[in-house]
């Protein structure tokens, strides 16, 4: 069963220097009072694993604005204008991965496999530093798993068991950063009694689920 805790329970998990995966692109079904919670601890030295960097008004793009990330793992920042500065002024390190990339590897991370191949970024800047394998004369780049310290998930209703669901395009990247971190907080916009979700409905198995954040 996972157990329920008070945002100021849960901030008092978060050190500096921890790995943090913040659910939603582009802000949408990203868990804000985690974000803004945190952004008020004010933290340092992050890693921030994510699909973008947000808005600087919204999302994970909040901890880019108060300096509280080191290094950034994402796809995409162009709509975080103060990412880019702290990038090209080397204020904060930006490990570039192909989207699908990104959440294989935490895929991968999360179910306990060793990584996996792909043709994406052969030849190009992403090959760097990877081995490349060669399979039936075909080329493959060898993406390594990813985890993180603690992971920011949203969902729509949470049983008291921790069993989620999600509401639209809110899922998005949700329900792999649910199962790829030694510690998952999530914020649901409901927490019901168990039993009250439809088995069908439900996207993440409470296993996955430490804590549930109310406030």
């Amino acid at each position: 069963m996972a157990k329920i805790i008070s945002i100021k329970e849960a901030m008092g998990m978060i050190q500096d220097g921890m790995s943090i995966m913040i659910a939603g692109f582009l802000a949408v079904g990203t868990p804000e009072k985690l974000v803004d919670a945190l952004v008020e601890k004010n933290t340092k030295n992050h890693t921030l694993i994510a699909i973008s960097t947000a808005y600087p008004n919204k999302g994970s793009g909040k901890l880019v604005v108060n300096k509280q990330i080191k290094k950034a793992i994402v796809s995409h920042i162009g709509t975080n204008p103060e990412a880019g500065r702290q990038y090209i002024n080397d204020e904060m390190e930006i490990e570039f991965v192909p989207q699908g990339t990104l959440v294989e590897r935490i895929r991968c991370g999360g179910f306990g496999m060793g990584g996996f191949l792909t043709p994406t970024g052969v030849g190009t800047e992403i090959e760097e530093g990877k081995q490349r394998i060669s399979i039936d004369g075909k080329d493959y780049l060898l993406e390594k798993p990813l985890r993180a310290d603690v992971s920011f998930i949203r969902a729509h209703k949470a049983d008291k068991n921790g069993n989620l669901t999600y509401r639209k395009a809110a899922r998005n990247s949700n329900v792999v950063m649910a199962t790829a971190a030694d510690i998952t907080f999530v914020v649901a916009d409901e927490i019901v009694e168990v039993g009250c979700l439809d088995q069908d409905e439900i996207m993440t198995p409470g296993i996955f689920v430490d804590y549930l954040v109310q406030g």
